[in-house]
């Protein structure tokens, strides 16, 4: 009998497509089901009609204009969010008195709702710069954590041997805190983008920005539009798994270029 290690292979990209096909096919079969049994579009539109709704969708110059703006507001509050949240990392993690300053509010962000900072926010920022205010309120302290472990966790010997040959402070970051802090940093990017597309979107429903998909949402449900509720939907999961995606084949062609 064959050892086994507990190890599985990762699929094949083409077993792992029709695993995700066949999936897909199922859970479409069971929503046609469903709104065959219903028989009222109103409560649950079949898939054919919220297909042939994101179909116009697609073809009109507004639509495009709304995802813009909403991918606009969230890419710059996640990218600020990134920046920032990395450099107070570095402070928090080398002066212990900055870090008694900063930790309180960051756990306090991170225990509240994004509901609560939206509706408190409304009261000071405008609604088109709100949902860039919530992503970056929400990824924050997603990023000040995971970049302030990987400071800590570099490895001692390495930094007592830097020491030792005296490295000057790039060497000492570029061969002992930067490979340290990659799969921490990586991790921070890959699920603070989900969490700020998430809260973004449902910043706009709050906020009601002139351009945005929370809006669209917003106004099919007011509507009782729910085709275009359900395809504005399917807009943001995709938008939501495309962009993952690319993220983190980027991240991952930046965390093998070193080695190669």
């Amino acid at each position: 009998m064959k050892h086994y290690n507990g190890k599985r292979k990762p699929p094949r990209p083409l077993s792992a497509a029709l695993f995700f096909g066949f999936a897909l096919l199922f859970w479409f079969l069971v929503w046609q089901f469903a709104a065959a049994r219903v028989q009222l579009a109103l409560l649950l539109p079949a898939p054919g009609q919220v297909l042939r709704r994101l179909a116009e969708l697609l073809q009109e110059a507004a639509f495009w204009q709304v995802v813009l703006a909403s991918l606009r507001r969230i890419f710059f509050g996640y990218a600020l969010a990134v920046v920032l949240g990395s450099l107070l990392a570095v402070l928090t993690a080398f002066l212990p008195s900055v870090r008694q300053v900063i930790a309180f509010p960051m756990n306090i962000i991170k225990a509240s709702p994004v509901a609560s900072f939206v509706i408190l926010a409304l009261i000071w920022i405008a609604s088109d710069t709100l949902p860039l205010f919530i992503c970056f309120l929400m990824v924050l302290p997603m990023v000040w954590s995971n970049v302030e472990t990987g400071i800590r966790e570099a490895d001692e010997n390495l930094l007592e041997m830097a020491w030792v040959y005296r490295f000057s402070l790039p060497a000492l970051w570029r061969t002992v805190y930067l490979p340290a802090i990659k799969p921490f940093f990586t991790t921070a990017c890959l699920v603070g983008f989900g969490f700020a597309w998430k809260s973004g979107v449902a910043a706009e429903v709050l906020s009601l920005p002139r351009l945005g998909i929370g809006t669209k949402l917003y106004q099919a449900k007011i509507y009782l539009e729910t085709a275009d509720l359900f395809a504005w939907t399917i807009v943001v999961i995709s938008i939501s798994i495309s962009f993952e995606f690319l993220l983190s084949v980027c991240l991952q062609k930046k965390r093998r270029k070193p080695a190669e």
